[in-house]
């Protein structure tokens, strides 16, 4: 299955919008699942719910993260590297959607800032954009990671 089609039908099953991306990426990440989940569990609804950038964006750069990052590069070396990638896929984000911000991303949708998790219904799904953002954010990722040669290209669509 395609990694967007990954991270959609993670996002549907349950999972939040990073964690349906990060998962997308779970072979190359180096690390097991449940850490996985752990590790992008904060950053669903724009970071807590809180609906700051959406957390499909914050997946890709979890990802970005554990495939470039050189921690024993130094500092800021490693720190800019990493920077000009995680703005590069961020301004494809945008450039695709308008916006890497959740609130601005569901404008209106009616979603609220609240801690309560939305019940996933039917109705649910069938308002809001998120799967079919995890499955933007997840090939957008993939595209970069071909043309990084972190992936071999399989012919999927280019951004």
């Amino acid at each position: 299955m395609a990694r967007a089609d990954l991270a959609r039908e993670y996002f549907k099953s349950g999972l939040n919008c990073a964690q349906a991306v990060v998962l997308a990426y779970e072979d190359v990440m180096g690390m097991d699942r449940d850490q996985l989940l752990k590790l992008a569990a904060p950053f669903g609804g724009g970071v807590g719910r809180m609906r700051e950038i959406c957390g499909t964006v914050s997946g890709m750069m979890i990802v970005l993260g554990a495939v470039f990052y050189n921690p024993a590069a130094p500092a800021n070396a490693a720190k800019t590297a990493l920077y000009a990638r995680e703005q590069e896929v961020a301004a494809r984000f945008r450039k695709e959607n308008g916006s890497i911000v959740c609130r601005e991303l569901l404008a209106g949708v009616g979603a609220d800032s609240g801690p309560i998790a939305s019940e996933r219904t039917p109705q649910y799904y069938k308002k809001r954009p998120c799967a079919e953002l995890c499955a933007c954010a997840a090939q957008i990722l993939e595209t970069y990671l071909e043309e990084e040669g972190i992936l071999p290209f399989e012919g999927g669509n280019r951004a």
